[in-house]
């Protein structure tokens, strides 16, 4: 992407200040972009981009968090949703009381920052959206019906969005990452009795070998909310090394509990 791709634009990064939203707001930074990032927790955020506290569960902090960003950058023209939490087990593993977190954090806290960022996008030149959802949302996998009901949730709500926008300009897309080497992932193998033996299980079921870099998902969702991608909208861009679609061989990656106990079984993302 050219290094002036973005220039003259302002985006809004939730869930900004580390993994796959730092990453995003760092390349949307050297393509030329003025960048917000939006978190609980701006420890280490780098200088050029703008922090902002702000809780997406909390629709007052999301709206002052917002304003600020606005009048910080002088607007908002890509807004990327990408805050959003874990969570692992079955119906049996869950109260109501988590469920009712996960999906106020993954799914309403989407719904909170676009309704606090929809008149400004609706002034801008080129509005995009870009929402994070995961191949869970379109692939049975155990040990995550929480999770993958979010971001089933997510992939659904980004379809509506598209077409309720459509008419304003305002293109809304997301991006489905499969298995992420992020720093959320890390804490969770090292608590494993055999952190190297999962991560090579983990690495063994993506067909192209390898655990996606936060980098990738960065660059397309950077595409998504491109002038490149002016005609694309309402899509899920899976950025899953292969994952969802390719079948190199029957045999399933091996499994056990410990594997299960970390929502690292074959069809955990």
């Amino acid at each position: 992407m050219p290094s002036n791709e973005f220039e003259g634009t302002a985006a809004l990064v939730t869930g900004g200040a580390s993994g796959i939203g730092l990453a995003t707001a760092l390349t949307l930074v050297a393509s030329g972009a003025r960048v917000a990032v939006l978190d609980l927790n701006l420890n280490g955020v780098p200088a050029e981009l703008v922090a902002v506290r702000g809780d997406v569960s909390d629709p007052v902090s999301v709206d002052a968090a917002v304003a600020l960003a606005v009048e910080q950058l002088g607007g908002v023209d890509v807004l990327v949703n990408n805050a959003g939490v874990p969570a692992f087990g079955t119906v049996a593993d869950n109260d109501d009381e988590e469920w009712r977190r996960v999906l106020d954090v993954n799914v309403i806290g989407i719904v909170r920052t676009t309704r606090a960022a929809l008149p400004s996008l609706r002034r801008s030149a080129a509005p995009a959206i870009v929402n994070t959802c995961s191949v869970a949302a379109t692939n049975g996998m155990p040990n995550l019906t929480l999770y993958s009901a979010s971001k089933g949730a997510v992939r659904a709500l980004t379809l509506a969005m598209a077409a309720d926008f459509v008419k304003d300009g305002i293109r809304v897309n997301c991006v489905s990452p499969g298995t992420v080497d992020s720093p959320w992932i890390a804490p969770r193998l090292n608590a494993s009795p055999n952190p190297e033996r999962i991560r090579a299980s983990l690495e063994a079921r993506q067909p192209n070998g390898r655990l996606v870099t936060t980098q990738e998902i960065a660059d397309g969702i950077a595409f998504l909310a491109s002038p490149h991608a002016r005609s694309t909208t309402g899509t899920d861009l899976n950025i899953d090394g292969g994952f969802s679609r390719l079948r190199l061989s029957a045999d399933p990656p091996t499994t056990d509990r410990a594997d299960i106990a970390l929502g690292t079984s074959p069809r955990a993302p």
